[in-house]
């Protein structure tokens, strides 16, 4: 391979709290940008602890993330440098985009449902796992064992996937539905009460933060936090939702409503995030700290 994809990365496990991990790969993804520079970890220490991270546990996270590979190592005199991969950032640009563009309109369906079907060996079964979870983030479900579907997936990341994790027997099928029964619908395969508790249960959750947040109520440090949280928990219902056509749900469907309260949240709060973010590089290399940015809902959709 050239290029490293989603499933190629030995990234952490996604997890909504406050696992530091996945605090780190967010912090680079949402606020270090854009840049080929190395953060000291000093810097990556301090903003861990605003999540209420220990120093030994924020040590112990960004050692774990450079013997994956995930972060590159460099020394300075008497600092330890620390940025992004290429692999690994390109994957987590990939989930960023994929979160960003998940219910940004009513997009068009055309009736035709992607099958991925694939067979993988019991002494790989390790890889079984691999492509089960990257299926479910891309909008597939199982029908049957090895036999997954979606209306909407991405054609180029799902053939991605399976080349990259090595699937020696793969097809990926655009077809019309002439017949399903039981468990073979693929309307079946997803818990769409689950789903849409899910939107409802975010809802009820951060529309009194989305007060706040317009009103003028939320200061930088907590901005840092709720942005970062807000976003984990949106991607953990990204993860279970497919994104089926709108004729295909019940009336009243939440995602609308659950991704509006998300994207005011985020983009209101990119730039006090962002200056949290710099009062605590500034403490440790105020050159570096003026490199900071933030994102928004926009910057990626037109990337």
């Amino acid at each position: 391979m050239n290029h490293q994809t989603l499933v190629d990365i030995d990234l952490p496990r996604a997890q909504t709290g406050a696992n530091p991990q996945h605090l780190i790969l967010g912090l680079f993804t949402d606020h270090w940008f854009d840049t080929d520079d190395a953060l000291p970890s000093a810097a990556l220490v301090a903003l861990l602890g605003d999540f209420g991270i220990t120093p030994v546990s924020a040590r112990a996270a960004i050692g774990r993330l450079a013997r994956r590979g995930v972060l590159d190592v460099r020394k300075g005199g008497r600092r330890t440098y620390y940025r992004m991969m290429p692999g690994p950032n390109r994957a987590l640009e990939q989930m960023q985009r994929r979160m960003m563009e998940f219910g940004s309109g009513d997009r068009p369906w055309d009736g035709l449902w992607t099958t991925v079907i694939f067979s993988v060996p019991d002494d790989r079964r390790e890889v079984r796992h691999v492509i089960r979870r990257r299926l479910g983030f891309l909008g597939y479900a199982p029908v049957y064992d090895g036999v997954w579907m979606s209306p909407h997936a991405d054609h180029q990341q799902t053939v991605e996937l399976l080349e990259s994790v090595g699937v020696r027997s793969a097809t990926v099928l655009r077809s019309t539905l002439t017949y399903a029964q039981g468990g073979g619908d693929p309307l079946a395969a997803w818990d769409l009460d689950a789903i849409q508790a899910a939107y409802q249960d975010f809802i009820t959750e951060y529309t009194p933060l989305l007060a706040r947040v317009t009103s003028g109520q939320v200061g930088s440090a907590e901005a840092l936090v709720a942005r970062t949280t807000v976003k984990d928990v949106w991607r953990e219902v990204v993860g279970i939702d497919p994104e089926l056509p709108a004729n295909l749900l019940p009336d009243d469907w939440p995602a609308p409503e659950a991704r509006a309260t998300f994207v005011q949240i985020y983009d209101t709060l990119g730039p006090l995030a962002e200056v949290r973010v710099r009062q605590l590089l500034a403490e440790q290399d105020p050159a570096l700290a003026a490199q900071a940015g933030h994102r928004t809902h926009i910057t990626d959709l037109i990337d």
